[in-house]
């Protein structure tokens, strides 16, 4: 599961206090940064990909998608949006 791998990714991230880029790649040499302010970073070992939209001036970060590797290599990650369907639909 990925869930243990993320958090851990969350909590290293959401500590760090980034400026730009080049300090996000100085942390996270892997990671692979798009246009629109995306940055893609690959979770447990790489089974799992992370793209997410970085503010810098308000040291914000915005999950944008996440999914396996197979799953990431069927997307563009340059114009994929975030599924705000996640945030009204109800399971009972």
């Amino acid at each position: 599961m990925a869930a243990t791998q993320l958090l851990i990714w969350y909590n290293e991230f959401s500590k760090l206090e980034l400026n730009n880029f080049n300090e996000l790649k100085r942390v996270y040499g892997n990671a692979s940064i798009v246009n629109n302010n995306r940055v893609v970073f690959n979770i447990k070992g790489n089974d799992f990909r992370l793209v997410i939209s970085v503010n810098f001036l308000q040291s914000a970060c915005y999950v944008i998608w996440f999914g396996t590797h197979k799953e990431y290599d069927k997307i563009n990650v340059e114009t994929i949006a975030f599924d705000t369907t996640i945030l009204t639909d109800k399971k009972i």
